[in-house]
């Protein structure tokens, strides 16, 4: 079948595939190095408490056959390590066969992760990832030309990424409308960046353009995504251009890195190397019938799944960041339906005195990326995720979504254990552990041009309320678990 691949696009796949290795390598080093302390045996939300509620059929997993610590550490690292190969371009080097069930490892290794992480894995970028990786399985390697098919449905995913995310922010909060929303967005994001300080500081009409070019980012240009080249190379631009500046504007794990990405299967290879004076494609053997047989199979597959995403996109009821299905195939995606008008953080503070008095001196515990001290510039750590700092977050919104994880983490904190001491920025008591926490909620906003001249602070902090009244360890019941 002719038709059936095109080499003008080998040097987009080679990047995507690389790309993509690099991100599943950094995914499977955040499970390794967080895993344990957040869903291990003695975690935060444990594992094995979460299969026994949970059957195979509703989150299949490796894990539902057998559950360990060392184990789930064995997946992560052996997840990163696979990761690592494919980067260096081992898939390539190896039969077309094997280089399918490569990139069919990895998928299913995150899957299992993802399956079991519960609140710490809700996140679209998880689906994203697995979506994408699943695509990858099929796209083949240097032994074969692209097919086309696959490079379709790449475009399709990414579509659904960018026209879900416009849809979901005009159908959602009024100031995407009114073209005002980044009045508030850079300073109230999940974890911002060094440059949301200064992104934050630009003169509210450039805001407004900043909105009205989002929604022709997400609304218009996705469409041309489908169109004859050079036009879908141009849109693919303009997706890479505009991820690029939500990279700089704050910290949201791999996703902006994996849409960019998404939007290189996209671009004429050829021609981009021929603009870059790189070599022409090399010569591409006819695919195998077996692969074309898989590849179709695949292809079917994909488009049968895509009847519920689809009609999500046209439901004035439009869910975000869902998938249909257990193994994540398929899904719909989405960000900022509504935006926040002020940033509300939760600041976690001990003391080491045994007796409590309005005297007594509390010192704050500080996170890696999550805003705390007002002094510290906010740091940037995507594409790596810091996923208890990006849940303290949504803390800060609601009790509500800190219940299944705070009070255990409480426990830790109460007996400096190790290993959530870790995900910690400091720990202001190294030695002994405190004799008493609690938790306030404040008032978080970056401060003025004059305020930062004067205090050198990057944010100013006003007490809200209590969040968790002063507890001991007696008092705490689970900080042994």
């Amino acid at each position: 079948m002719e038709w059936f691949t095109s080499s003008d696009y080998w040097l987009s796949r080679l990047v995507f595939q690389r790309g993509l290795a690099a991100i599943y390598l950094i995914a499977f080093l955040v499970a390794a190095r967080q895993g344990r302390a957040l869903l291990g045996e003695r975690g935060l939300t444990p594992v094995p408490r979460f299969l026994d509620r949970v059957p195979f059929r509703r989150s299949p997993s490796l894990f539902q056959l057998h559950y360990s610590d060392r184990f789930f550490a064995c997946c992560a690292w052996l997840g990163a390590a696979l990761s690592a190969a494919l980067l260096v371009g081992a898939a390539d080097r190896a039969p077309l066969a094997v280089a399918m069930v490569a990139w069919l490892v990895l998928w299913l290794l995150y899957l299992s992760i993802v399956n079991v992480g519960q609140v710490w894995y809700g996140f679209g970028w998880e689906s994203l990832l697995l979506e994408s990786g699943f695509l990858a399985v099929f796209l083949g390697n240097e032994h074969t030309a692209p097919p086309v098919l696959i490079l379709w449905l790449t475009r399709w995913l990414l579509f659904r990424v960018e026209f879900g995310a416009g849809l979901i922010k005009i159908r959602g909060d009024r100031c995407w409308r009114d073209l005002t929303c980044l009045y508030y967005h850079h300073e109230t994001q999940p974890m911002p960046g060094p440059l949301s300080w200064y992104f934050h500081h630009l003169p509210k009409p450039l805001h407004r353009v900043e909105v009205a070019a989002n929604h022709v980012a997400q609304l218009i240009v996705p469409v041309l995504l489908f169109t004859p080249q050079p036009v879908a190379s141009v849109a693919a631009g303009i997706v890479v251009v505009t991820q690029l500046w939500l990279v700089a504007s704050g910290n949201f794990a791999w996703l902006n890195w994996l849409t960019i990405l998404l939007a290189l299967p996209a671009v004429d290879g050829r021609r981009a190397a021929e603009v870059l004076g790189l070599p022409g494609p090399p010569d591409l053997a006819a695919p195998p019938v077996w692969y074309e047989a898989v590849v179709l199979a695949a292809t079917v597959l994909v488009l049968v799944l895509s009847y519920w995403p689809a009609r999500n996109l046209l439901s004035g009821r439009q869910l975000m960041n869902f998938s249909f299905n257990p193994l994540h195939l398929v899904n719909t995606y989405g960000a900022f339906g509504s935006v926040n008008r002020s940033r509300q953080e939760v600041v976690i503070q001990g003391t080491d005195e045994t007796v409590l008095t309005p005297d007594t001196v509390w010192r704050d515990y500080e996170f890696r990326g999550k805003p705390g001290d007002v002094r510290r510039l906010p740091r940037q750590y995507a594409p790596y995720h810091l996923r208890l700092d990006w849940m303290m977050w949504f803390a800060g919104l609601s009790p509500g979504y800190a219940g299944s994880w705070f009070t255990p983490l409480i426990g830790k904190l109460l007996v400096n254990d190790r290993t959530t001491v870790k995900l910690l920025r400091t720990n202001p008591f190294p030695g002994t552990p405190p004799t008493h926490l609690r938790a306030r909620l404040y008032l978080y906003r970056f401060t003025t041009r004059a305020e930062r001249r004067a205090t050198g602070a990057w944010w100013h902090r006003t007490l809200l309320s209590e969040f968790l009244p002063p507890v001991r360890l007696e008092d705490h019941g689970s900080s042994r678990a």
